[in-house]
């Protein structure tokens, strides 16, 4: 068995509480404090991040709308004379466009993001499946993974180290939500081929070159589990270990994501994947976003992110959103002002501009504390 395999099928430790303990260290979990010490890449982003606030990229599908890309374009040259549209399959364009997805990463890179991520939202093979490619999900997820570990590596600076995230993205099934209304107990996924599904979309991130995964735009925790699980048992096979960031979407002004979770019952519903970042994107801007986040970041022992949509939806702006760079990165100012975030960037109607305005205004503003990767990072 691995050393992270012993770790994870140790028995629980003797319960302590922080009152009546020695040391702090003696109210964690073997395998808590372990973790973060035995990270195979990425294993520098503890220290940046209890450092500086870090910075996340923005929005993949804006960008690639600026291209204006037809079917043709998708298509490529391979695949030509398919008898289907693939318009819209952007995770497509890392095979037919690899350019294209280069030249947008290049571009958050050279805005100020610390991390990209990989053009990987909808590479699963259940969400391939809506058009017909699920057989190309490895291929995509490695081709992802190449160009953006391409380039960070030109980018990468001793005094400036850049990072791939592997973005995982929710499927459109969900394991948790009925796709029939007549019938609340229907489901069209099953959490064992969601976790197949995640595994093998990691596999290939992993093998692609990512230092860290990107659990992203959660709205159901039941899958966001089995996109955990199967990077726990990634994992425990491959004897590698990578920082899990894990990020939800709240809907709408109730406070909820779409399964029902409150944001402090989705932290504990996923706390025990023990995330490097845990936080918010998504759905709203970040002045909706902001009582959420201020929630998180009272309770999560660990690091907390935020990367808001560029606010509402705006047919008449060119990128769909009604933000400038000004507002969001004025708007993510204060959150760090406030002393709640320690990773913030931008999501959909976020562009290069977004990311350099919010890199700027952050630059000099201490990330939200917290103490336990401190100590750590200085012991």
């Amino acid at each position: 068995m691995s050393d992270y395999g012993a770790l994870r099928h140790a028995p629980p430790p003797t319960v302590t509480t922080c009152r009546d303990a020695v040391s702090r260290d003696s109210c964690i979990h073997p395998m808590q404090k372990a973790h973060s010490l035995r990270y195979t890449r990425g294993s520098a982003l503890p220290a940046l991040l209890a450092r500086r606030i870090l910075i996340l990229d923005g929005a993949m599908g804006t960008m690639i709308q600026r291209y204006k890309l037809s079917e043709a374009h998708y298509r490529g040259e391979r695949f030509a004379a398919l008898d289907h549209d693939v318009k819209g399959n952007n995770e497509l364009l890392s095979i037919t466009q690899p350019q294209i997805i280069g030249q947008i990463h290049e571009q958050y890179l050279a805005a100020g993001a610390d991390i990209v991520e990989t053009n990987t939202f909808g590479a699963t093979r259940i969400a391939q499946a809506d058009y017909r490619m699920e057989t190309l999900a490895i291929e995509m997820n490695i081709a992802s993974a190449r160009l953006a570990r391409a380039a960070c590596d030109r980018y990468s600076t001793p005094d400036k180290p850049r990072f791939v995230a592997g973005a995982i993205g929710p499927t459109p099934k969900t394991a948790s939500i009925s796709p029939d209304v007549n019938d609340p107990g229907a489901r069209n996924v099953t959490f064992d081929e969601l976790r197949d599904s995640y595994y093998e979309q990691a596999q290939a991130l992993l093998d692609g070159g990512a230092d860290l995964f990107l659990v992203e735009t959660i709205f159901d925790t039941l899958n966001a589990k089995a996109a955990l699980f199967a990077l726990d048992q990634l994992f425990e096979d491959t004897g590698e270990v990578l920082p899990i960031m894990i990020s939800g979407t709240v809907t709408d002004a109730s406070g909820r994501i779409l399964s029902g979770q409150t944001v402090e019952a989705f932290w504990n519903a996923l706390r025990h994947a023990r995330p490097l970042t845990f936080g918010l994107n998504c759905a709203l801007g970040a002045a909706l976003m902001r009582p959420y986040i201020a929630e998180l970041a009272k309770l999560c022992d660990t690091y907390v992110s935020c990367y808001p949509n560029a606010g509402l939806p705006n047919p008449m702006s060119e990128t769909g959103f009604d933000e400038t760079p000004e507002v969001t990165s004025g708007l993510l100012k204060e959150f760090a002002d406030s002393g709640l975030v320690n990773l913030a960037g931008g999501c959909c109607g976020t562009t290069p501009e977004h990311i350099a305005a919010i890199a700027a205004r952050l630059a000099d503003v201490k990330p939200r504390a917290w103490a336990h990767y401190q100590e750590k990072s200085e012991s």
